[in-house]
């Protein structure tokens, strides 16, 4: 049976939308957005054509917001092309936003009643910015092109090596390789650098900096027994590290012509690992970003506390989810990375 005639039973459903109960389990539910890395060519496309009154509407408004045919890059363009930073940026959280607003629009899912929290990683906070009314979808789509742009030129001064480097954690011993790595960085030679650029869980972080200062804390730390293993990023700059602080200068200016409003879901701030107490506090917190450690498994923790443990992952790839399921295997967590995952998971709610 095709997507279209699967979907008129549910029409058909009346007022009975895709979270009607969801008011209840609220306290428990947070909705997420994934960050660069996630892209590949061809997602969302089945949305676009799916749902002309959600979907592609977010792609268009994208478009015209940007001025070039982004959707065309998403939608058939080359992988490399789409895999730059200023590309790669806009394209995710076009194709996050627009599974989020097939759900809105299609299914009725009202995010302020269904969930607690939303949280993106590093780009993807822009996204749950997005989805929760605090930013405009054409200000995010344009505020993270520029900030994908400003990245990469961040760099390019310094005339330096970078790379960026995830390690396999050994079980219990996160805070001592965040301390370990604190006296690493503290005795590198002259312009070397090392920096926590990613805690994504507590057996996952990402370092940034100069090549010899990744590749030398990489092996000392796998030497002392607290990372496993450690696997190149391929990326086209350092990121969440000092070398950005150009990209952040860049950010501040822009973020100040940018209104933001109070979000209708509590945001938490990759920086702080905690939610905005105010749309002021907004702006400041993502130019902090910039240069700052992505809190993740601390904004998870964060979550778990307030007794969270149903976890929605919009956005193409699974990376989350994976991290999630792998950490909190008991929870629930669900992936919406297409049209049948949207399907897929209405259809459990009826």
């Amino acid at each position: 049976m095709s997507l279209p005639n699967r979907l008129a039973p549910l029409k058909q459903l009346g007022t009975r939308t895709w979270m009607s109960t969801a008011g209840i389990e609220r306290a428990h539910r947070a909705i997420l957005f994934p960050g660069q890395g996630s892209q590949y060519v061809g997602m969302g496309k089945d949305l676009y054509h799916l749902y002309p009154r959600s979907a592609k509407l977010v792609f268009d408004e994208a478009d015209e917001a940007l001025g070039y045919g982004l959707k065309s890059l998403i939608f058939g363009g080359h992988q490399e092309k789409l895999k730059l930073t200023q590309n790669a940026q806009p394209a995710i959280l076009t194709t996050s936003i627009a599974m989020l607003r097939v759900l809105e629009l299609e299914f009725g899912l009202d995010i302020a009643t269904a969930c607690r929290y939303a949280l993106g990683h590093s780009l993807g906070e822009y996204t749950a910015l997005v989805a929760t009314r605090a930013l405009t979808l054409a200000d995010a789509v344009r505020l993270v092109r520029l900030r994908g742009e400003a990245m990469t030129r961040s760099v390019q001064d310094f005339h330096v090596n970078t790379a960026m480097v995830a390690l396999v954690v050994r079980k219990g011993k996160l805070q001592e390789l965040e301390d370990a790595l604190a006296e690493i960085k503290d005795r590198l030679p002259k312009g070397e650098v090392v920096e926590l650029a990613n805690i994504n869980s507590s057996f996952q972080v990402v370092i940034s900096g100069t090549s010899k200062g990744v590749d030398q804390a990489s092996r000392t730390l796998q030497d002392m027994q607290l990372a496993a293993r450690a696997v190149d990023l391929p990326v086209s700059a350092p990121f969440h590290c000092e070398f950005m602080n150009d990209a952040a200068q860049v950010m501040q200016e822009a973020l100040q012509k940018v209104e933001f409003k109070k979000p209708i879901v509590e945001v938490i701030s990759n920086v702080t690992a905690k939610p905005y107490t105010c749309a002021e506090e907004i702006p400041q917190h993502l130019v902090q970003q910039v240069t700052s450690c992505i809190q993740w498994s601390r904004s998870i923790t964060f979550c778990k506390a307030q007794d969270v443990d149903e976890f929605i992952c919009f956005g193409p790839g699974k990376v989350l989810s994976n991290l999630l399921k792998k950490e909190y295997p008991l929870d629930q967590i669900k992936s919406i990375t297409s049209a049948d995952d949207i399907l897929r998971h209405a259809e459990e709610f009826y």
